[in-house]
């Protein structure tokens, strides 16, 4: 197939691109490599994809409508993957107006793009965070996510709403799915795993947040990949058992779906950072700090109606996946072992 994948520079954009083209799909990677975070990162990922067989790169920022709109025009993709976002829940509390421009206008011109090119499938990523203040666990799809605690997650519900609407008015299949804390080798620097790894190696403390007690549904970003390839090629559909005097909010009459995607284990933090401690082989330094505004106090993924569609499996234990990150960190930055 033809696909587009929106934030091929990105940690998960980049996984996702390497699996399809693996498969011997043609990818087009879009990103704009903005400065959110370090863009040579950014670039390293990129040149890892640069000439394989079936890959190209446009440098586009989805907030363009007019240079959206051609390039959905000119390349007639079969199917979309939508990752690129500008996230970050702490980052939304200094420049909310990024948020709605490349989360909310940069989706409309996907899903413009979609409806006037005939599309088959646009799978776009959610977050855990859209469940904000609710403290049932584990969240599932089936309960309304109406009160995000951040802008962040406000807008990534938005966009889950803006599908919808897509899917109801012109038939468009859309996918949508909620990751859980995603992790590992090539990740965001603005990450915990990636920030307390920094600072360790740098001799400088680390700041534990909500004293570490939170727990959070770490999910390594290959478990992650396997899930998003699986959805792509289960176009969605309408459910037939759907029920207006008592709406589902995973599914619809219209061809629209909700799935979180996640390990179903959460982890404490405090033994996240001691299992990254080990790796390391450097104790932390730990400055114990409230929980901070915007942030959810545990995550932890109902992951079942995945597993029913596609036989989602998550099977990466967190000692194996948080190792694995240290190896990529210590090559990738050469730092010697201590």
């Amino acid at each position: 197939m033809k696909l587009l994948v929106t934030g091929a520079a990105g940690f998960i954009g980049y996984f996702t691109s390497q699996r399809l083209l693996a498969r011997g799909d043609e990818v087009i990677g879009l990103d704009n490599l903005n400065d959110y975070y370090d863009v040579t990162l950014k670039r390293a990922r990129l040149a890892r994809l640069d000439g394989q067989r079936g890959f190209r790169f446009v440098k586009l920022d989805l907030a363009d409508q007019a240079g959206v709109a051609q390039l959905f025009a000119r390349e007639k993709f079969q199917r979309v993957v939508h990752l690129a976002a500008q996230a970050g829940v702490r980052h939304s509390l200094k420049d909310p107006h990024s948020y709605i421009s490349s989360n909310v206008l940069g989706t409309l011109n996907v899903l413009e793009g979609c409806r006037h090119h005939g599309v088959e499938h646009l799978v776009y990523a959610s977050t855990s965070s859209v469940y904000g203040a609710s403290t049932r666990l584990p969240s599932s799809v089936h309960e309304p996510a109406a009160h995000p605690l951040s802008l962040y997650a406000a807008s990534k519900r938005s966009t889950e709403l803006l599908a919808h609407s897509y899917a109801a008015l012109f038939g468009l299949p859309t996918t949508g799915l909620r990751f859980f804390t995603v992790y590992g080798p090539w990740g965001r620097p603005d990450m915990a795993l990636f920030r307390f790894a920094r600072a360790i190696v740098d001799g400088r403390p680390i700041e534990v947040y909500n004293n570490g007690h939170h727990q959070r549904d770490f999910t390594y970003v290959d478990d992650i990949v396997e899930g998003v390839v699986r959805i792509i090629d289960r176009t969605a559909t309408a459910d037939e058992q759907w029920n207006g005097l008592a709406p589902d909010p995973a599914s619809s009459t219209a061809p629209y779906r909700l799935y979180n995607i996640g390990s179903h284990r959460p982890i404490q933090l405090l033994r996240y950072i001691e299992l990254l401690e080990a790796s390391l082989g450097r104790k932390a330094e730990r400055v114990m700090k409230p929980r901070q505004a915007g942030d959810v106090t545990d995550t932890f993924a109902d992951i079942s109606e995945l597993a029913a569609a596609i036989g989602y499996r998550p099977d990466t234990p967190i000692e194996v996946g948080v190792a694995r990150f240290v190896d990529w960190f210590r090559d990738y930055y050469r730092i010697g072992a201590q």
